[in-house]
């Protein structure tokens, strides 16, 4: 039967939570300057030519698009991940008490 969660537990994983999504507005900052930045190096340096910064536009932000997926949709901490970390003490504690 699962225990509620004390406070301490309460404001870790609200840290964790904040710590994640300003790590998600990090990264999505970073690729918003860079790209911006191969744009104009684009537009001054071969205006009309070939449109090389749209593989490191896409393939960054597909990156971008699965970073903000795990944080705001798939969030960790959830029941799988402390049923998984749960089994996996179990399995420890097995293995110990058989030693």
């Amino acid at each position: 039967m699962p225990t509620k969660p004390t406070e301490e537990e309460i404001r870790q994983a609200a840290q964790k939570r904040m710590d994640d999504k300003k790590a998600f507005f990090s990264h999505l900052a970073v690729y918003l300057l860079f790209n911006i930045a191969f744009i104009i190096i684009w537009v001054v340096t071969s205006p009309g030519g070939y449109v090389w910064f749209i593989w490191p536009l896409v393939g960054w932000g597909v990156a971008v698009a699965l970073h903000a997926m795990f944080v705001f949709i798939f969030q960790r901490g959830s029941d799988w991940e402390k049923n998984s970390v749960e089994r996996e003490v179990s399995k420890i504690k097995k293995l110990m008490q058989e030693k």
